[in-house]
């Protein structure tokens, strides 16, 4: 079992910058390949980005290529989302997400969730 907390959401202007934290519970955090969706209003949740357990293995959404980065620490259970140049597009609740060994871009492919964490830019 794996829970999940995000932190780091709030209310920034275009082309500001928030880091997004995703604290994981467990023994086995090193074990787990880490996801982060998006879900704006009135749209289906999204995928942002994806990390290996290793730390390798990374991949983006084209909409976050060049201005988001993914990163884990193993030893303090902890995957970041650091997001440059945010867009008023970009506002929406991030999630994170964990899922055994495979990375993967489908939001169902991943076992546990955290709570979310809103993110609002204003232009």
């Amino acid at each position: 079992q794996v829970q999940l907390v995000e932190s780091g959401g709030g209310v920034v202007q275009a082309g500001g910058s928030l880091r997004l934290s995703c604290a994981a519970s467990g023994r086995t955090f090193s074990t787990y390949a880490m996801g982060w969706f998006r879900q704006a209003p009135g749209k289906e949740r999204e995928f942002v980005s994806y990390i290996g357990w290793s730390g390798g293995n990374i991949h983006y959404a084209d909409s976050a290529k060049g201005r988001f980065t993914v990163s884990r620490d193993n030893a303090k259970n902890t995957v970041y989302l650091q997001m440059n140049d945010l867009k008023p597009e970009d506002t929406a609740i991030y999630y994170c997400a964990a899922r055994r060994f495979l990375v993967g871009q489908i939001a169902d492919e991943y076992d546990y969730w955290g709570q979310g964490t809103q993110v609002t830019v204003s232009s």
